[in-house]
């Protein structure tokens, strides 16, 4: 039996084969997503002595034999908090730090799979929109990949430890009056016109990247009867990770599936409200706005994925404040020495609420998945909590701790 791989409408359920060039379904609109059917059972015991990347999880990949870009992304530590969690309320708690990835985020599991697939299907040049964290993993896997690459960004609102990686790596960088949408907007005017190839999460095969936290979590903890807490913004990384859990229970490798858990800005919340109020469909938010700007995002274009993965796991979803997250952040660091951007604190936040709303059980055992580095995003009102004492001698540091008596 050989590998099978091709894209399947969400909604409809037509099959596309694996190298037609598209990002929906040409026949009612709705999104893609990608199906392996591998060669063999995927087993455990297959893992031991293979590569500490994501890809040692080959069969359950497209494979793209001596076309695979990669710079060893994932594979990233999963790290106990027992402070941070008895700060959250929960019996115990991990930290899965994607920010440990090559480029400091997640989206290089993605952008490994992506940029692979664009030199498969023979292009030249890539495009994407971005709130910072995919302009800065495009372009470092473009960089790899002899690919152009193309990046629009909004004006404001990009940190700049993620706006100096995109030029770092050689990306032309367009920086446009709007947010993120607006920049979406642009991507699919000039994606066809320039002859590049989007690699924004409407690419399917951005996502299956990002279903491989899914197996980390699994093959790491040793067990999936958890829940997962994953920030959302264009509702990408919830609904892949989700997808990675449900592959491993089609293999058989595991019974029980985790709970997942969205968690929103307040200023950002499209999903929640949608979920909150029973919409029929997602309402854009035309000015979303929230410290966290890597989920800074109103029109997200995963939100119908997302839905899904939160209904098949008895999920919950809810929004946090900007004072939230940084209490969030401020509790992950000084209690655990352990640090994540913006975003990655908004999911702890938003445990912490669902615990003290009792909607999570404090017998829970939590993973929630640390989306960036830390120096991603180093603005100063997220550390306000910590002003620098201006000093001229030791004298008035030995002062300054006689006082604290």
């Amino acid at each position: 039996m050989s590998e099978r791989v091709y894209l399947m409408c969400i909604s409809c359920g037509r099959e596309f084969e694996r190298d037609t060039l598209i990002y929906t379904c040409s026949s009612c609109g709705d999104l893609l997503d990608v199906v392996v059917e591998p060669k063999s059972l995927f087993r455990r015991d297959t893992l031991q002595g293979r590569v500490d990347s994501m890809w040692r999880y080959k069969e359950l990949l497209p494979s793209f034999d001596k076309g695979l870009v990669t710079l060893g992304e994932g594979y990233t530590r999963l790290v106990e908090c027992k402070k941070l969690a008895k700060w959250i309320g929960v019996r115990s708690l991990y930290l899965k730090l994607d920010g440990l990835n090559p480029t400091g985020s997640f989206k290089d599991r993605g952008m490994s799979v992506g940029t692979s697939t664009a030199l498969r299907l023979r292009m030249k040049r890539v495009i994407c929109a971005s709130t910072g964290n995919t302009s800065a993993s495009l372009s470092a896997y473009s960089a790899r990949a002899g690919l152009e690459c193309i990046v629009i960004i909004p004006r404001e609102k990009v940190a700049v430890g993620k706006l100096f990686q995109a030029r770092l790596f050689n990306s032309k960088v367009f920086q446009m009056v709007g947010g993120f949408d607006d920049a979406m907007t642009v991507v699919l005017k000039c994606a066809q016109a320039l002859d590049a190839y989007i690699l924004n999460s409407i690419n399917p095969w951005r996502l299956e990247g990002q279903k491989t936290t899914a197996y980390e979590i699994w093959e790491q903890l040793g067990r999936t009867d958890i829940a997962v807490a994953v920030p959302v913004g264009n509702c990408g990384n919830i609904s892949a990770i989700w997808k990675g859990f449900k592959e491993l229970g089609i293999h058989g490798v595991i019974k029980d599936l985790p709970i997942m858990i969205g968690a929103q800005a307040e200023g950002a919340a499209p999903l929640v409200e949608y979920w909150e109020k029973g919409l029929e469909t997602i309402r854009p938010w035309k000015n979303p706005e929230t410290i966290a700007t890597a989920i800074r995002i109103g029109n997200p274009v995963n939100w119908k994925k997302a839905v899904r993965a939160l209904r098949e796991s008895k999920g919950l979803i809810t929004a946090v404040s900007d004072d939230d997250v940084v209490k969030a952040l401020r509790a992950m660091s000084s209690l655990e020495g352990l640090a994540g951007e913006p975003s990655s604190a908004v999911a702890i936040a938003a445990s912490k609420k669902l615990v003290d709303e009792g909607r999570i059980d404090p017998d829970t055992t939590l993973v929630s998945v640390v989306t960036g580095n830390p120096l991603k995003d180093t603005s100063d009102y997220l550390i306000s909590w910590n002003e620098p004492v201006k000093i001229t001698d030791a004298n008035e540091i030995i002062g300054y701790f006689s006082r604290q008596k």
